[in-house]
């Protein structure tokens, strides 16, 4: 166990998928939630859809990048394919306006770069539900 989980968070067993084209991202957002969380790295929106089939996430975490690509209305296809999972964005920054228009077009939640450990966490437990 590490410092810091609570154990009743960790048999929860609320899924994670963590969706960035940036490795070295994807596995830092995994590393600070794979302790109190099933927490999988998606490279892909196509990767997560798949695997939603079998293993349907509760919460997503998504890179800016991604939503910056494929547009606003990405949140309405992410809720139909991701069986209605919430979605977090990670936003770079908060002075374009970018993470208002994620929350005015459907994301649950943003986080603005840099994450802590602590913040994601905490975050996290918010969306889910958790105390």
């Amino acid at each position: 166990m590490q410092i810091g989980v609570e154990t009743s968070k960790a048999v929860d067993n609320k899924r994670i998928f963590v969706i960035d084209e940036d490795e070295i991202m994807r596995a830092a957002m995994q590393f600070m939630l794979h302790d109190e969380n099933e927490t999988h790295e998606a490279p892909s929106l196509d990767w997560a859809y798949n695997k939603a089939r079998d293993w349907p996430p509760d919460l997503v975490v998504l890179a800016e990048a991604i939503v910056r690509r494929r547009g606003f209305e990405i949140f309405d296809a992410m809720r139909e394919n991701l069986c209605g999972a919430k979605i977090l964005v990670i936003a770079e920054a908060s002075t374009d306006g970018f993470a208002k228009q994620c929350l005015a077009d459907g994301a649950d939640g943003v986080l603005i770069k840099p994450l802590t450990i602590e913040f994601m966490r905490r975050k996290v437990d918010v969306l889910l539900g958790r105390r």
